[in-house]
């Protein structure tokens, strides 16, 4: 609807300017005309005093001339001023009428936009809303009187400049004939097409009033309800990449002092337009790409946000007129600021975002657990059976994760712990709490060691460790917080599991960032759709209550891999089964019998998926599919 009213401005600015061309050009016509009616008419004159001399043909002569300004008169002079005084004086008539109309609409608009957000006043309110409503129904009329009278006119004045010069035409040739034999047949045939084609537009013209004045009764038939502000039915569009409309801008006008203008803006590309009123075109307020947009309180008016350039140093506040405009308003210019509409598709991806938006916000009340699918199903299965679990089943999101939960999207080192010897095979004490005094090279005689490549996506707080529903939580939120928050990039680690514990290592500095105790990892599980997401849970203590051991906590961590999610949850579940099988050593020495290794003696699993980086290389930053 944005887009016709956009399309509608243009086209009444093209109309109008061409109803004044067209004024203009008539009057210089019938200047023409009435200057050569005037000449024939002194040619009668003159004829008549010629004939006097002519004995003979003074009848003749005189009754011809006279003819042909009496032609002149009837089919050239009088079509113009008929044209002129009753289409043209009529455009004129219903743009002062139209015009009126959409200042009283202005008036009742801004009213209405004063309307305090606190402390309502129903019957003030009322009274507002009806006002605008019947100002709005007012404009309409008159807005549709005065497109019909534009469009008539664009058939009318094909039809007025040729009856004119058709008439002189005729008027002459009949004074020829009368004369001497002077028009051929052919002429004949050529008026004959001329005046089928004038038939044919006024045909067409007589069909699109009509269709018209369908259309007006169909409006004009509509409730009230129609043109109230705030009360439209239509649900918000969160995929447009497009947008025009009314908007209020705040503008200061002194110190401390602000005035709000109500201006016309759209969208074009990836800028911000605005066009004032009474200019043919508009120009650019703003450069979108890269900005952000949000809701803010500001003063005593509603439905108003702020945008903010990507340096800060400009920002502009704007109010719309309606919840609906207000949340299509900053949907679009968020879709803009991803500078979706350069891609081949801006639609598709505006839709996929959208849908990726609202899985992420949709509340889940149901999981499946994926045992399909993974490398050695009957060893998770095995697993599942002896981690322990409760058997009761998750009522609401709220049981699992506290509502509000702040994510961190990265894991941040601290400097005091970049030292040489943080590096793979030193210790440290990471800001969780964690130790690695089990995980060293010194004191692990660790079975197993493998590398995968992953991306760290965010780790939040969650209520429960005992089932894998808080994951998939987890890697919901994670997600609708990464797209809400336009955070797209991510860092390449390596995440080492062992058969004592699970580290996330730097691969330019070869630092450990951070690293768990694998009895700490209490549940562990891939998406059931995307194979490349996985989290985990951690257990932790939390000493805040004052107790001597520690209430315990849980931690849940979401990363994307560069392999399948189950490869790295099934090297996880085989560390947990080593970490068993070394309190018995026959099951342990069964559990190396039925497994492949390596030369030194450790498990074999998978092939190195680090390459190069593995050994130092620069991990660059790239854009998470997740």
């Amino acid at each position: 609807m944005s887009l016709c009213l956009l399309q509608t401005r243009s086209l009444l600015s093209v109309f109008e300017e061409d109803a004044g061309t067209l004024t203009d050009y008539t009057n210089q016509l019938l200047q023409s005309m009435q200057r050569v009616y005037g000449a024939q008419s002194e040619m009668g004159l003159a004829t008549e005093q010629l004939s006097r001399q002519l004995l003979e043909y003074e009848k003749q002569l005189n009754t011809l001339h006279s003819e042909l300004a009496s032609q002149m008169a009837d089919r050239m002079i009088f079509p113009m001023i008929q044209f002129r005084e009753k289409d043209l004086t009529e455009i004129s008539t219903l743009r002062e009428v139209f015009g009126i109309a959409s200042d009283e609409h202005e008036a009742a608009m801004v009213k209405y936009s004063r309307l305090p957000k606190k402390k309502e006043n129903e019957k003030v309110k009322a009274e507002l809303v009806g006002e605008v409503a019947y100002s709005r129904r007012k404009q309409h009329q008159a807005s549709m009187q005065y497109y019909c009278a534009l469009n008539a006119l664009q058939y009318r004045k094909r039809v007025a400049m040729l009856e004119p010069m058709l008439g002189y035409t005729q008027a002459q040739i009949h004074f020829y004939k009368k004369g001497m034999d002077l028009v051929s047949k052919k002429m004949d045939s050529f008026l004959v097409s001329v005046s089928s084609m004038t038939q044919s537009i006024q045909a067409q013209l007589d069909s699109e009033a009509e269709a018209m004045r369908v259309t007006q009764r169909e409006l004009l038939s509509m409730e009230d309800t129609v043109y109230m502000p705030d009360r439209d039915p239509v649900p918000v569009n969160r995929t447009l990449i497009q947008k025009a409309g009314y908007l209020n801008i705040r503008n200061k006008t002194g110190l401390v002092t602000t005035a709000w203008d109500r201006l016309y803006f759209f969208t074009q590309g990836g800028n911000l337009m605005c066009q004032p009123r009474g200019a043919v075109a508009g120009g650019m307020v703003l450069d979108l790409d890269n900005s952000s947009v949000m809701a803010v309180e500001c003063e005593d008016r509603r439905y108003c946000f702020q945008i903010t350039s990507p340096s800060g140093k400009t920002s502009m506040t704007l109010q719309a007129e309606s919840k609906k405009e207000y949340e299509e308003w900053i949907c679009t210019l968020n879709n803009i600021s991803r500078q979706i509409y350069l891609t081949d598709n801006p639609e598709a991806v505006a839709i996929r975002l959208n849908q990726t938006a609202i899985q992420a916000v949709t509340p889940i009340t149901s999981f499946e657990r994926r045992g399909e699918g993974s490398p050695n199903p009957d060893r998770l299965a095995s697993h599942a059976e002896e981690t322990p679990c409760f058997s009761w089943k998750i009522k609401s999101i709220e049981d699992l994760i506290v509502p509000g939960t702040p994510i961190q999207f990265d894991i941040m080192l601290p400097a005091s712990e970049f030292q040489d010897q943080n590096r793979v095979g030193g210790r440290r004490t990471n800001p969780f709490g964690e130790t690695d005094d089990d995980c060293s090279p010194e004191s692990d005689d660790s079975l197993l060691q493998q590398v995968f490549a992953v991306r760290f996506l965010g780790s939040m707080a969650v209520r429960s460790g005992q089932t894998q529903e808080v994951i998939y939580e987890a890697m919901r939120q994670v997600l609708a917080a990464r797209a809400i928050h336009n955070i797209f990039r991510t860092t390449e680690s390596h995440l080492m599991v062992t058969s004592s514990c699970l580290r996330l290592i730097d691969p330019r500095t070869q630092v450990t960032r951070i690293s768990f105790q694998l009895q700490e990892v209490t549940q562990f599980a891939a998406h059931q759709e995307n194979g490349r997401l996985m989290g985990f849970v951690v257990e932790g203590r939390d000493w805040s209550e004052g107790t001597e051991e520690g209430e315990p906590s849980f931690s849940a961590f979401v990363f994307e891999s560069n392999t399948e999610g189950e490869k790295i949850c099934y090297t996880i579940s085989l560390g947990k089964d080593i970490i068993e099988a070394k309190k018995d050593p026959e099951a342990l020495a069964q559990l190396m019998k039925n497994m492949p290794l390596t030369n030194d003696g450790k498990f074999l699993l998978l092939d190195s998926e680090t390459g190069d980086t593995a050994n130092g290389g620069a991990a660059d930053e790239e854009e998470s599919e997740a």
